[in-house]
C-alpha cells in the first residue's frame, strides 16, 4: 500500500507561496504543488487565473458567512472536493466544461455527507484502530 504513496513525486508534495489581494489585504498563501496544479485546473475550466478563483472563493465563502480564519485548509479541502466530486461523475472530467455551467444542487446531491465517527467505526471493524492512537 505505502508504495503506492511514497512513489509520488516530491516535486508534487513541495509548498510554493503566491502572494495576493483578498478583500483588498496583501497576503501570502502556502500550499502544496499540488493543491496549486488542481487550482489552475478548476480555475481555467471557467477562465480564471488562480488568484482570481482564489478571490472569488474567498468571497464566495465570507458572504455565505463560512469561516476564512484556516483558508489554506478550506482550498485543500475543496481542491479533494472536486476531485472526489470528479471521480463520482458529479463534476465532468472534460476540463472543456465549465464548472460554472453546472448545477450546483444537482453536483452536491451525489456527495456523501460526512458522518461523525464513521471512519473511527469502519477502521475498528478492520482491526486497524487498535493500532492507530
Amino acid at each position: 500500500m505505502c508504495k503506492i504513496f511514497i512513489s509520488a513525486d516530491p516535486e508534487l508534495y513541495r509548498c510554493r507561496s503566491r502572494s495576493l489581494r483578498l478583500s483588498g489585504v496583501a497576503t501570502s498563501i502556502r500550499l502544496e504543488n499540488l493543491f496549486w496544479q488542481v487550482l489552475e485546473e478548476i480555475g481555467a475550466r471557467d477562465g480564471l487565473s488562480v488568484a482570481q478563483l482564489i478571490t472569488r472563493l474567498y468571497d464566495e465563502l465570507a458572504e455565505a458567512g463560512g469561516d476564512c480564519t484556516n483558508f489554506s485548509s478550506f482550498l485543500r479541502v475543496s481542491c479533494g472536493r472536486y476531485l472526489a466530486l470528479q471521480v463520482s461523475g458529479r463534476i465532468p472530467a472534460d476540463i472543456d466544461i465549465p464548472i460554472r455551467s453546472l448545477d450546483a444542487d444537482w453536483v452536491l446531491a451525489g456527495e456523501k455527507p460526512h458522518r461523525p465517527g464513521v471512519f473511527s467505526a469502519s477502521l475498528s471493524q478492520t482491526g486497524v484502530a487498535q493500532t492507530v492512537s
